[in-house]
């Protein structure tokens, strides 16, 4: 034993774990060619630390976070900031905490928190008022009002003229054989006593009113009969006619002169579907096929600004009373209203589910009447820019709506479409 101990050296003789480092040989494993070939797999199957749903849930929310709120302007009631078209969350609160003790009158708040704060600020109702059942064949396309009288065009070859000032709303005159394909515009001036009607076969006709009688200005109308024109608009005083063609040209005539044309205004060259003349005579509006909105000047013939328009084709412009708004239309479902002055874009009215097909202003300026293709009607309040009434008596088109001239404490408006009737609405509250 000493003797195979000897050739050790001392320090591997002393400890065991020298005596087995002193004893270690050189190994050499060979590794079959099979599980050579899966020794990668082999590493690679071995667990790896799982992603936890903390950090999935980051990796997808990457770049998505909240976006700061820019839509906001002054609440006109408080002067406090709020998010546009929203209720203004300072004058709701004040309201509810107004005490059934304090007047209404004074704070303009509802007089107890049961009451809506819609239905006392903005909210208006309007009752039927009458209708003149079947008053043509086919639909009705274009109502124009006086004074007193209500007249509607057609489908069909007739006008038909209703008056106002009795309940029932009597048929007082139709204008037979007025356009042969029938009329899709009618317009009248601002004293009711001259209207012009465009027909389907490209026809413009002039009628003069004396005693409530309506008849054909065969002066005026031979001048304009080869206009092929599709909308028209008359002025305040009746002495200028406004078109637009379907080539997308503007005219504009001068009936005190039998029919001379005056203006000749030049668009991109969309159909143009809808006309207006402000009442003060500074401005005409078409709108167009191609959803353009222009704006031209009476006095010198040009565009002092180009309107950003809609998407989708035009079927309505009109110009505010005062003449510092204009309102434009259509299938976009969306009434925008710009600023004459400047041409900006200061609000859009969203409410309609349907084509918009026609606008008017009612004689304030404080409400504008709308009507569309799935047969409702609203009325919008312009100092708000909300819906205050909507009427959906019929499910079908209401191609036109006009407000009626306000003569009593209550304001009314008619309406007429394919359903083939006029039908008449006053507000509630009226005398």
């Amino acid at each position: 034993m000493a003797s195979l101990l000897a050739p050790l050296p001392r320090a591997a003789r002393l400890t065991p774990l020298g005596f087995l480092q002193s004893l270690a040989l050189p190994i050499s494993i060979t590794v079959p060619p099979l599980l050579a070939d899966l020794w990668e797999s082999v590493l690679r199957a071995v667990p790896k630390k799982k992603t936890s749903h903390m950090k999935k849930r980051h990796r997808q929310m990457a770049g998505k976070a909240l976006k700061d709120v820019q839509s906001l302007n002054k609440c006109p009631g408080c002067g406090q900031v709020k998010r546009a078209h929203m209720l203004c969350p300072h004058c709701v609160k004040a309201g509810h905490r107004v005490q059934p003790s304090q007047p209404p009158q004074q704070l303009n708040y509802p007089s107890s928190p049961s009451q809506s704060w819609l239905n006392f600020n903005m909210s208006r109702q309007y009752l039927a008022w009458g209708s003149a059942d079947n008053a043509h064949p086919v639909d009705i396309f274009s109502l124009a009002v006086t004074e007193k009288q209500v007249i509607s065009a057609s489908g069909a070859p007739s006008l038909k003229v209703h008056s106002t000032i009795d309940a029932d709303f009597p048929l007082v005159q139709s204008l037979d054989g007025a356009h042969a394909l029938g009329c899709h515009h009618v317009v009248t001036d601002g004293s009711g006593t001259r209207a012009v009607s465009a027909g389907f076969a490209g026809d413009v006709k002039v009628w003069s009113c004396q005693d409530g009688y309506w008849s054909a200005d065969t002066a005026s109308s031979a001048n304009l009969k080869e206009l092929n024109v599709w909308a028209v608009a008359l002025s305040e005083n009746g002495q200028y006619l406004a078109g637009v063609s379907q080539d997308g040209h503007i005219g504009v005539w001068d009936l005190k002169a039998d029919g001379a044309q005056i203006r000749d205004h030049e668009t991109k060259g969309s159909f143009g579907t809808c006309i207006d003349l402000s009442a003060d005579g500074q401005f005409i509006a078409s709108g167009h096929e191609n959803g353009a909105v222009y704006i031209f000047t009476t006095e010198h013939g040009r565009m002092p600004f180009s309107l950003s328009g809609l998407v989708k084709p035009v079927r309505a412009v009109a110009f505010s009373p005062a003449g510092k708004i204009l309102a434009a239309a259509g299938d976009s479902k969306v009434i925008v209203l710009y600023d004459t002055s400047s041409g900006e874009q200061i609000a859009n009215l969203s409410g309609h589910s349907a084509w918009v097909l026609s606008l008017s202003w009612s004689t304030t300026g404080e409400y504008l009447l709308s009507s569309s293709f799935d047969g409702k009607v609203k009325v919008w309040s312009i100092d708000t820019k909300t819906c205050v009434a909507t009427h959906s008596e019929t499910e079908k088109a209401v191609w036109s709506a006009k407000w009626l001239p306000k003569t009593t404490r209550s304001e009314g408006f008619a309406t007429g479409g394919a359903n083939r009737s006029v039908a008449f609405y006053r507000e509630a509250t009226g005398g």
